[in-house]
């Protein structure tokens, strides 16, 4: 209990700037970690098999957003209601958040299991792929599918040590499962050969998930100051506000999975394979670059929603200030390379010279709007940590559904190289969001003031 007073006193009393570091440093390394899963299986795959098998990989990885949305839902949930509980000292509330979490991703990851095993194979066509890619990706992700419950329950329960302000345990956790991810990758390639290259890179992913969420089950029976695993049940009353603020975060993940979906789809149609390869490696890339500002977010939430909590606003909108600069320092350090160097970036993925070069330019447009990430990102975080998933879910659905998906199927039409449509789109859209995401969050703020006001004619 100790610790856990501790870490409400540093979010509700400590210097921002530095507990801004102490939360985001072990946050940005553990969602980092977290996206080296499919990132070094793409790797992996793509140096010791094939291009082709690399794009099988990629094709398949909006597909497993599923369970990313799953893990979202319950996890960024589950951290919203604890970190405002420990904000009001609502043990009671504190006490019934893992059991409930547990339950519902028990329920949840059986359903997908069975269906995507299922329906791999329709799922993967609706990204455009095709004979042979489509029979590796279709083999991946069955095999990915059969991990849903190890990767759901350990990236939920990973949220809620994050939510909770234990930002260190829960990047040693995440780091140790990505490490063995990296490790047992070349090893199960090699093993199973050329031809099973993309199961040996699977089978890593499940087995490092396996023995992360057996890690992490143990750490919430035994070892947790607060937040205990206990009667294992979905919870009606704990349900609600977690469903609540989870959907818009759980949409962002469901949409990215449309959103590439259609993306594949449209560079197929208009460029063909080679393409599909190039916006492949590409959106490893975005994807990768990603993480790290939905790390900083993840330190964001607990110091927001835990002073929302304790009606602390000023702290609120310090905490606020702080971040969002800190994430446009941090996105430049992904920002310069790909723009100074987006060739040699490609060829990360992409062996052959002469396809990488072609997918340079197009590269530059879709990472041109990337340095607004963090304040976009940020702004959604925000409202799911006071509990507003309406707002947060609204800016995701208008990035991800309302603007994007028309523009990559209109603004093809356009271009002269069809194809380059398709990644301008990303940069229209963005433009556009990322005013919204500021009229949104100036609303918030200006309510928030009247609170005060409202609070101290009180006192």
């Amino acid at each position: 209990m100790k610790n856990s007073n501790d870490t409400a006193n540093t979010l509700l009393t400590g210097n921002v700037f530095k507990t801004m570091l102490s939360l985001s440093i072990p946050a940005i390394l553990g969602m980092v970690v977290i996206g080296l899963y499919n990132f070094m299986d793409a790797v992996f795959v793509g140096q010791m098999v094939t291009s082709q098998a690399m794009t099988a990989v990629k094709v398949s990885y909006p597909f497993t957003l599923i369970n990313s949305g799953i893990a979202t839902l319950i996890g960024t949930g589950s951290a919203s209601v604890l970190s405002r509980a420990i904000g009001k000292k609502d043990q009671n509330t504190i006490n019934k958040i893992m059991g409930n979490l547990m339950g519902v991703v028990l329920l949840l990851s059986i359903i997908v299991m069975v269906l995507g095993i299922a329906f791999a194979p329709q799922l993967l066509t609706l990204s455009g792929a095709t004979d042979e890619i489509l029979s590796e990706a279709t083999r991946y992700l069955r095999l990915v599918y059969c991990g849903s419950l190890f990767v759901n329950f350990s990236q939920s329960a990973n949220m809620v040590m994050r939510g909770e302000g234990k930002l260190k345990v829960a990047m040693t956790i995440m780091g140790a499962g990505a490490i063995l991810n990296i490790v047992l990758d070349p090893i199960l390639i090699t093993v199973m050969g050329k031809e099973n290259g993309v199961l040996g890179a699977a089978l890593a992913t499940v087995i490092a998930q396996f023995c992360q969420a057996t890690y992490t089950l143990w750490y919430f029976r035994k070892k947790s100051d607060n937040v205990k695993l206990g009667r294992i049940g979905i919870d009606k009353t704990v349900l609600g506000p977690v469903l609540s603020v989870g959907v818009s975060a759980m949409l962002m993940q469901v949409m990215s999975m449309v959103q590439q979906t259609v993306m594949y789809n449209t560079a197929a149609k208009w460029g063909g394979g080679e393409w599909q390869t190039i916006l492949g490696a590409s959106l490893s890339l975005q994807a990768f670059s990603f993480i790290p500002l939905w790390g900083i977010a993840q330190g964001f939430q607990p110091a927001v929603g835990t002073n929302y909590g304790a009606k602390q606003f000023d702290r609120v909108r310090k905490f606020t200030k702080v971040f969002m600069i800190a994430a446009t320092v941090l996105a430049l350090v992904f920002y310069l390379p790909i723009m100074f160097a987006p060739g040699a970036m490609l060829s990360m993925f992409i062996k052959e010279t002469a396809i990488s070069t072609q997918g340079a330019s197009m590269l530059r447009v879709l990472f041109i709007s990337y340095i607004s990430y963090g304040v976009m990102i940020l702004a959604i975080t925000f409202f799911q940590a006071i509990g507003k998933g309406g707002a947060a879910a609204a800016i995701t659905l208008l990035r991800q559904l309302v603007l994007f998906v028309p523009l990559v199927v209109i603004l093809p039409r356009f271009f002269a190289r069809n194809v380059d449509g398709v990644f301008y789109a990303q940069l229209v859209t963005d433009s556009i969001v990322l005013v919204a995401s500021l009229i949104l969050m100036a609303k918030e703020f200006a309510g928030i003031r009247k609170e005060e006001k409202e609070l101290s004619k009180a006192a």
